[in-house]
């Protein structure tokens, strides 16, 4: 029986988990999903609020016992330094259609090349809209196809301030020599699934969009426990 800790990126909320961590749990393993909708709140800096989240969320748990962190999209950058604050052990890092910090040294939160899209979209008060009304219907549709589910994802986004997609997330270092593996969904993570390979970690590709944990979670929660079956 496995531990899985299923961190939502900043951007969305812990509805995009909840389904694989029932299916988890039918499956006899234990399943936690934190949530991060408070990241955005007061002023910065923001990251540290993101593995206090974490850390928060596993709080009570037994600290004898391996977390399997899983991480997907933005929450990826953030794995390193939850792994490093969480406060339990971490059996191996799965990085699910997310993104791969660097190394050592620091990951920009929103790479250069896309912040002046976020600054046209952030307002008056320096906060941008839901993550979903970044993109058109064509895009968003085939993510969130059943009605109720999206209703429920696109209801919980927060609306981060911009400021948080500027910010640098320091990188501990060694982080790379943890067990990791990675589980593509979409095109548009290739790149970060081809890294992996590089490194010699496991990968498995369950195709769809990026939001596939939310379509399939019967498929999506296979994945996950084939990856973590293959810790040494």
């Amino acid at each position: 029986m496995s531990l899985f800790l299923l961190v939502h990126s900043p951007s969305v909320g812990p509805s995009t988990w909840r389904p694989v961590a029932g299916q988890l749990r039918k499956a006899g393993h234990h399943a936690v999903v934190p949530s991060l909708l408070a990241v955005g709140d007061g002023e910065p800096p923001y990251w540290p609020r993101v593995p206090a989240a974490v850390r928060d969320g596993v709080a009570g748990l037994d600290p004898s016992q391996p977390v399997v962190l899983v991480v997907h999209s933005n929450a990826g950058l953030f794995a390193p330094v939850i792994a490093r604050d969480l406060g339990v052990p971490v059996a191996c890092i799965i990085f699910a259609d997310a993104s791969i910090p660097p190394a050592a040294g620091d990951a920009e939160v929103a790479e250069s090349e896309f912040v002046p899209f976020l600054r046209e979209l952030a307002g008056a008060d320096g906060r941008l809209p839901q993550w979903t009304r970044w993109w058109g219907e064509e895009d968003v549709a085939p993510m969130l196809p059943e009605p109720t589910m999206r209703e429920i994802v696109t209801a919980e986004q927060p609306t981060l301030p911009l400021a948080y997609y500027l910010e640098r997330i320091p990188v501990p270092d060694g982080w790379v020599e943890r067990p990791c593996r990675y589980l593509l969904f979409s095109a548009a993570y290739e790149a970060q699934a081809d890294y992996a390979r590089s490194r010699g970690w496991p990968v498995r590709t369950v195709p769809g969009e990026h939001l596939h944990q939310v379509v399939d979670p019967a498929g999506v929660s296979e994945a996950l426990l084939d990856l973590a079956g293959q810790i040494s």
